[in-house]
């Protein structure tokens, strides 16, 4: 993978619109991981999800989809086929028609947190 800036740049650019409603951990060159602000079991704030640049992929986290699998009932092959793990999607490229999914998907989840109460309605 020759440009993982870019990459990392255009899947963050998915997850942004999010930060002003979550609490930012961690927002880097190479990773940017948001969290809400709601306390999971373990005294810890729920994760929301993040970007990360790994060796050889950019990997995307979107934890609603963990928590409600039935978030991944819709998404296409060629999106699950980016899956590894229960909540991660790794890209090697940019794919105009994946991301358009993937930012749909967040979106869906991002409501999910606000129904099950993880996440506050304005």
């Amino acid at each position: 993978m020759k440009d993982s800036s870019q990459l990392f740049i255009l899947l963050k650019e998915i997850m942004l619109p999010y930060v002003s409603r979550l609490d930012c951990q961690v927002d880097k060159d190479d990773e940017l991981s948001l969290n809400t602000r709601h306390l999971a079991k373990n005294k810890k704030p729920l994760w929301f999800g993040g970007v990360q640049v790994k060796k050889n992929y950019v990997s995307y986290h979107l934890m609603p989809v963990y928590l409600n699998p039935e978030l991944l009932a819709t998404i296409s092959p060629e999106l699950k086929k980016r899956m590894q793990g229960k909540s991660c999607f790794n890209f090697t490229s940019p794919d105009a028609a994946l991301f358009e999914e993937l930012a749909q998907l967040t979106e869906a989840g991002f409501r999910d947190y606000q129904k099950q109460g993880y996440v506050e309605s304005h």
